[in-house]
């Protein structure tokens, strides 16, 4: 599982969840709690995830208001908006840029 597939299962967890530990998510993804942080901080980048410390109550929380809209595109999605975006120039470049921004989890330009 690559990191940004890894990330947007976080996502899926705690849009279910509302609220879990890097301990938790370390262990069901098979990864060290540091790689979860990191993943968790990159993630509160984009997505209001509060992310509180404490042995009890600690973890990531999503607020009850925020839903997830399939705003993420999978692998295979981006891959080919990746090849068609080399084909573009001026205007509609920028708006793939903004597609790409707005619906990948996580995306550099390249």
């Amino acid at each position: 599982m690559s990191p940004s597939e890894r990330r947007s299962e976080i996502l899926h967890l705690l849009c279910k969840r509302r609220h879990e530990t890097a301990i938790n998510l370390a262990v069901e993804f098979g990864v060290s709690e540091r790689t979860i942080r990191a993943d968790l901080v990159i993630l509160s980048c984009y997505y209001p995830i509060q992310i509180a410390r404490g042995r009890f109550g600690g973890g990531a929380h999503l607020p009850d208001w925020f839903h997830m809209e399939n705003r993420t595109l999978s692998p295979q999605q981006q891959a080919l908006l990746m090849r068609l975006r080399q084909s573009l120039a001026g205007d509609d470049l920028q708006v793939m840029n903004s597609i790409l921004a707005q619906f990948a989890l996580y995306w550099e330009y390249r």
